[in-house]
């Protein structure tokens, strides 16, 4: 799994658990529905720290929060 798609893995899984809409991120973030659409669907080849900062922000969590999940587990993550 490339870090993008682990990215994306974790947001849906926060998205769902605060029942939040992927539209009501975009409202928050600012980040256009095109962007956001193509960073939720691993269609991006890497994700640039201000918008990852901002989705991590309005979701109510820290970087070191978000980060600490199985999904970025180095082990399972395709590095290039």
């Amino acid at each position: 799994m490339t870090i993008n798609q682990a990215f994306a893995i974790r947001v849906r899984e926060i998205l769902k658990e605060k029942k939040m809409t992927q539209y009501k991120l975009e409202q928050a973030t600012g980040i256009w529905h095109s962007t956001m659409t193509s960073i939720l669907n691993n269609r991006t080849k890497a994700s640039n720290f201000k918008s990852m900062a901002l989705i991590i922000r309005e979701l109510g969590y820290t970087v070191s929060e978000f980060f600490n999940s199985p999904v970025f587990d180095l082990d399972n993550l395709e590095i290039d």
